[in-house]
């Protein structure tokens, strides 16, 4: 047997914590190791949270980029459940991820529909994503075009992912205030489609 898979055996038996004490200690077999044991479980797990393989393809790697920057800055104290914390991490750029992506407001056109359901769920489809692109920009001047206290109030909601109540303890206003900002804004943002004869489709 060559002292190379000797090696390979040995390092496969080893604890996580081992590998980790490894790592930290410059083996990058160890954090290869690590890479390896766990890949299936962290993939399924991003995979299966945002549906979409390029995606997850991203985040999966930016998980281990980021276990690994912890691992080298002594951020891991939980012996015995380093699934779990890596998993915790791969949630998290999940939710980051969502967050970022959400790009547009909740508005409902004319004719009831949802601006959203428009969109279509193919972000691959090129056409699609031209249209999706378009529609984004187009929502985006409409915000820009509100009266300040409705674009604060849009913004905050949209791009901040804050609730309501968050949005009046920050803007000093009660909750009610701040929902009805919403409603205007939305109201507005619905005579801007009627008047310039947006088609989003």
């Amino acid at each position: 047997m060559s002292e190379a898979k000797f090696m390979a055996i040995c390092i496969s038996h080893q604890t996580d914590q081992v590998l980790i004490e490894r790592f930290k200690n410059g083996d990058q077999n160890a954090a290869q190791e690590l890479i390896t044991r766990y890949q299936d479980n962290v993939y399924t797990t991003i995979y299966y949270l945002v549906k979409d393989r390029y995606i997850a393809d991203d985040l999966f790697q930016d998980t281990f980029l980021k276990m690994l920057a912890h691992l080298k800055r002594n951020n891991y104290v939980e012996q015995g459940k380093f699934l779990p914390w890596i998993l915790r991490i791969a949630h998290n750029l999940c939710i980051d991820y969502f967050r970022k992506a959400k790009q547009m407001v909740k508005v409902v056109l004319p004719d009831g529909s949802d601006l959203m359901e428009l969109l279509g769920e193919d972000s691959h489809c090129h056409e699609q994503t031209m249209v999706k692109t378009e529609v984004e920009h187009s929502v985006q001047q409409m915000i820009t075009l509100l009266p300040e206290e409705q674009r604060t109030v849009v913004v905050l909601r949209t791009y901040g992912d804050l609730s309501f109540k968050e949005i009046a303890e920050m803007t000093g206003v009660s909750i009610n205030t701040a929902l009805g900002r919403m409603r205007y804004a939305l109201k507005n943002m619905r005579r801007m489609i009627e008047e310039e004869k947006m088609i989003l489709r």
